[in-house]
């Protein structure tokens, strides 16, 4: 049965609705992408309380803050590669530094941007953001888990950084519940372990069932949040696997593979196998190509594992 494909971004802007009716207080910014991100959606409803600064992130930021410190909770938008890069001095002094209650919510991440190209593909953002201290982060992996993502960060205070695409991803069937700061074992096994966050998951569960059809049983962790950690279910698949393949559509410094190596470095060491983008920056093409490309498909997740499993015996 073909799994149901939806914008991680639609049900954004249609939270964002939502939220703006349940509380008067909601205010959301956009810098001249709100058609892209969805944030559109909100200014048509509540003009009032949108505001969209142009090609002016930076000044965006410092506003989201100076509305926090008020009292606002603020949501904000633009492409990653901005979000993360061109703020990044006002996300760390003026919001996170005083801990504001202030939502990034930065779209088109990861080389599945497609034919945009290098400037507009943030491989490098989830680093930028996890340095930098008080901030939360969350990488959904479809669009139902966006909304529940959403929800977490309004009832939660402070900074947050939601990482979402560009293209449609498959909804992913039978996640259990979302819990912020706690993965979702998606499938069980000994073997090895895969963690992997945002549209990887998708990829390593068609990994996962091919393994299974070779006698290996991997064990498939969605790791959708990446700021609090989850320690325990890190450590717990290092312990009882013989090793871990982590998967994320971006750089493997700073990221997903670089927690997982910090915890397992410090508690339970061992192989633990990356997947990601090593040393490059992105280029145009169609997203599937670009998968292929930098090794991200599930025939790449599925030949590590068979490494992984074949080394560790």
């Amino acid at each position: 049965m073909s799994k149901e494909e939806l914008y991680q971004r639609d049900v954004y802007g249609k939270a964002l609705v939502e939220l703006g009716r349940a509380n008067k207080d909601i205010v959301v910014l956009d810098a001249d992408l709100s058609s892209s991100t969805r944030t559109g959606l909100f200014a048509k409803e509540f003009p009032e309380r949108f505001f969209n600064f142009g090609v002016a992130e930076q000044n965006m930021m410092a506003t989201a803050a100076g509305l926090a410190a008020c009292g606002n909770p603020v949501f904000l938008s633009t492409f990653a590669v901005f979000a993360s890069g061109r703020a990044w001095d006002q996300v760390r002094n003026s919001i996170c530094y005083n801990n504001f209650n202030v939502k990034i919510v930065a779209t088109h991440a990861g080389v599945s941007v497609g034919p945009d190209g290098a400037s507009h593909q943030a491989l490098e953002d989830l680093a930028l953001m996890r340095v930098i201290p008080n901030m939360k982060i969350i990488v959904p992996c479809d669009a139902p888990q966006t909304a529940e993502a959403i929800n977490a960060a309004v009832n939660t205070s402070g900074p947050f950084y939601i990482r979402l695409g560009r293209p449609k991803v498959p909804t992913l069937a039978n996640k259990g519940a979302f819990k912020f700061g706690k993965a979702q074992v998606l499938s069980e096994g000994n073997d090895v372990a895969i963690i992997a966050c945002g549209i990887m998951v998708d990829q390593a569960l068609a990994a996962v069932a091919n393994l299974a059809k070779k006698g290996i049983k991997a064990r498939l962790i969605n790791l959708h949040t990446l700021r609090p950690i989850d320690d325990e279910t890190i450590i717990k698949a290092a312990r009882e696997t013989r090793g871990i393949i982590v998967c994320e559509e971006h750089t493997i410094i700073g990221g997903l593979a670089s927690s997982i190596d910090e915890v397992v470095s410090e508690n339970h060491p061992t192989r633990v196998m990356r997947l990601g983008i090593k040393n490059r920056f992105g280029q145009s093409g169609e997203p599937s190509e670009l998968l292929k490309e930098y090794n991200l498909t599930s025939l790449d997740i599925e030949k590590s594992a068979e490494q992984c499993f074949a080394k560790c015996r």
